[in-house]
């Protein structure tokens, strides 16, 4: 019997009945709709003081679970036991609400692991991602999202976003309902495909495929002893005629 796949829905609003909660919603009942138990937590509801940058000091001081005591926890823990991410924020200059992001600073004590047990414990989850904004931005927080994710080392599978520019309720937005519920479906369909199990991410792979640096470094050297001359006309060319 197949395991039930679980999804935890992050609203990182302050308003709970805003347009970022409702393509959250969509995104959540889509995933339940095709199998997934789902969670929805709001996260202005906890206090998540901001990190403190252990790790700066020591490396391996920073670890999971994390040394504040607070409501951090309490979320840290529930991303550790459901299989997929869905993250839905307002759009506040170009990024995610402030919030979330004290919330994704202190989730470095997930990926810091590889530090202390070779593993980042949230390698191979799924997330996708929601944003929400009156103006452009909407983009970029999605983009920081995706990328300080995945290198702590989700998966990211394709269509994992949606987003809506707007004031007026985004249910009237056809495009925007589709996207959201499509990002609960390919969170769905990565959990289904991904092999559990599987490690990523592998901090000895150097020594396993034993690269050839010094050859790498010859070929790139050789290289620029071809294309520097040719290159150093061009730029002294240009030089002169400013």
């Amino acid at each position: 019997m197949e395991k039930k796949i679980k999804i935890l829905g992050i609203n990182a609003s302050p308003r709970k009945y805003g347009n970022t909660y409702k393509l959250l919603k969509i995104s959540l009942e889509a995933a339940k709709k095709l199998g997934a138990d789902v969670e929805l937590i709001h996260l202005y509801d906890y206090d998540i003081k901001p990190c403190i940058g252990c790790l700066s000091d020591v490396q391996k001081a920073c670890r999971y679970p994390c040394v504040i005591d607070d409501d951090a926890k309490i979320i840290l823990e529930k991303i550790l036991k459901n299989d997929g991410l869905i993250i839905a924020t307002p759009t506040y200059w170009y990024g995610p609400s402030g919030h979330l992001k004290n919330l994704i600073d202190r989730m470095t004590a997930f990926e810091n692991m590889i530090f202390i047990t070779g593993r980042s414990l949230v390698e191979g989850k799924v997330a996708g991602f929601i944003a929400v904004g009156n103006d452009s931005g909407n983009i970029l927080a999605i983009s920081y999202m995706m990328t300080v994710l995945n290198s702590m080392g989700f998966m990211i599978p394709p269509w994992a976003l949606a987003y809506y520019i707007g004031n007026e309720d985004v249910l009237k937005s056809k495009n925007s309902i589709m996207d959201a519920a499509n990002v609960g479906k390919v969170i769905v369909d990565a959990i289904r495909m991904t092999k559990k199990g599987h490690e990523w991410y592998d901090p000895k792979i150097l020594e396993k495929i034993q690269l050839d640096i010094d050859a790498i470094r010859e070929s790139t050297e050789t290289e620029y002893r071809s294309q520097w001359p040719i290159r150093e006309k061009i730029i002294l060319k240009l030089t002169k005629q400013k």
